[in-house]
């Protein structure tokens, strides 16, 4: 019987010891925006984090905040994820470290603003493969390993545009809605395994992107309030924790993805080509 207790409490005090060692977060396009707020969430919940972008000078001051503020430990890459193979890189430089990934967050991405005909291909093909194969392919190669485990989450982040077409942003719109439709599959094929898988859908948010996407005179955000990155990637950190599947930021856009599937496609393309315009100059 003593035999018994003592087998026991050791098989707890071990569960205790695995569940309480920090576990890992990846994250790309961390150097700004909603990636940099989620990995101060990560931060402060005591995980030890991977940081991927391209400014090396950001993500090193982003490391000398966090390691400061946080017990973290945080592992910077420097990369460009719309380069070829990156993804393969990145596992293979955190294999040979042997650094364990618990958690992915798929944030990296722009857009690109204007007339798909008069667009600049090498900037809609740097669009495909970082907002859509990077993101597979990471997915790709650190999900068997969470699988094998028995436990990982995954975070993509998609957009509102992911549920309609979008005239004058066409490319970027496509990407997002793969990404929406590529994360309900896995999610639903994951079911059971211990592994969740969640699409942040966020609306025009205030940070970077706008002015990277030469979008700042469209009537979709000019002049308009926008939430905050912070509050964007605390929701979609909700969420993520609470292993939901797809998630809406805010109240209008929830109520605005809805309502388009009432409506026919080519009506919705013209109330999204109208938004998109430019604000006529006063």
């Amino acid at each position: 019987m003593l035999g018994k207790v003592h087998v026991n409490l050791l098989w707890l005090f071990c569960s205790m010891t695995h569940t309480s060692s920090p576990q890992t977060v990846l994250i790309t396009g961390a150097s700004s925006g909603i990636g940099y707020e989620l990995a101060r969430l990560f931060a402060a919940d005591g995980y030890h984090l991977v940081l991927v972008a391209r400014s090396e000078a950001k993500l090193t001051t982003l490391k000398q905040q966090l390691e400061t503020t946080y017990s973290s430990r945080v592992t910077v890459l420097v990369h460009d994820l719309s380069q070829p193979q990156v993804a393969q890189s990145i596992y293979d430089t955190l294999a040979a470290q042997q650094i364990e990934i618990d958690v992915l967050v798929n944030n990296a991405g722009f857009g690109s603003y204007g007339h798909f005909v008069e667009s600049d291909w090498g900037k809609q093909h740097d669009m495909l493969e970082l907002n859509v194969v990077a993101l597979t392919h990471l997915t790709r190669l650190f999900l068997p390993a969470m699988v094998k485990r028995s436990r990982g989450k995954i975070l993509n982040v998609a957009s509102t545009a992911a549920f309609q077409p979008g005239p004058l942003m066409s490319v970027y719109f496509a990407t997002k809605a793969y990404v929406l439709s590529f994360t309900e599959a896995i999610a639903n094929e994951l079911k059971g395994t211990g592994v969740t898988v969640t699409a942040l859908c966020p609306g025009p948010t205030e940070s970077g992107f706008q002015a990277a996407a030469d979008l700042g005179e469209a009537k979709l955000v000019n002049g308009k309030p926008l939430p905050t990155s912070e509050e964007v990637a605390r929701f979609g950190y909700e969420a993520l924790n609470q292993g939901k599947t797809v998630v809406i930021h805010g109240f209008k856009n929830r109520l605005t993805a809805l309502l388009i599937r009432l409506l026919p496609r080519d009506t919705v393309s013209s109330m999204v080509r109208s938004a998109q315009e430019s604000t006529p100059s006063v």
